[in-house]
């Protein structure tokens, strides 16, 4: 059903802050047995890497976790953060660690699949944080490496934005210089964006 719309490889090899923006208004696509769920990206934020103190791949760090983002563009980095899984798009270029996180989705399809893994029936809050979507989503570990051109984890296309909003990064206090990169990106006064006074 969603085919004809699926962002190819060629999308992902946009620079990253670049690709961040343009993450904006696609559709987030997860299949898994009990159906499928989506949701329009909202709220992004890139990680530069080797010169990113926020990045997990500061100083070209390379481990058994942060290993798939030194592959191709285009492919899922998932990580736990305490008991949340967060999902990431792989960018940037082989060996040139890099990602975009995704932060916030407005719901599309799969509302009621959402609300049971959430289990909550406030839509503002279903998919309103990064930890929030993949529940949401059923987004898990186990999509770690994952392409997002092909089942079950796809992205394709959305809607363009018609404003989009600039500002610091959330969570990093403690990266230096990093922390003022204006590197968060969200679609202007969308209600499901799970920070809105943090602006530059």
């Amino acid at each position: 059903m969603y085919e004809a719309r699926i962002k190819d490889e060629y999308f992902y090899k946009q620079p990253t802050l670049q690709l961040a923006r343009s993450l904006l208004g696609c559709l987030l696509i997860k299949q898994t047995d009990e159906g499928i769920s989506s949701g329009y990206i909202v709220e992004t934020e890139a990680y530069k890497g080797p010169n990113d103190r926020a990045a997990h791949s500061f100083n070209n760090r390379r481990t058994k976790r942060t290993e798939v983002m030194f592959h191709s563009p285009g492919i899922a980095y998932t990580y736990l953060m305490h008991t949340h899984c967060l999902v990431n798009v792989v960018s940037a270029g082989i060996n040139e660690p890099e990602a975009v996180l995704i932060r916030a989705l407005e719901p599309y399809s799969g509302l009621e699949l959402m609300k049971n893994r959430r289990k909550t029936d406030h839509i503002i809050n279903l998919t309103s944080g990064p930890g929030k979507l993949t529940k949401a989503l059923g987004i898990t570990m186990e999509d770690y490496g994952r392409s997002f051109i092909e089942p079950p984890l796809l992205i394709s296309e959305g809607f363009t934005p018609e404003k989009v909003s600039v500002g610091k990064r959330v969570g990093i206090e403690n990266s230096g210089e990093a922390k003022d990169y204006p590197w968060r990106f969200w679609v202007s006064d969308n209600r499901f964006v799970s920070r809105h006074k943090i602006e530059l």
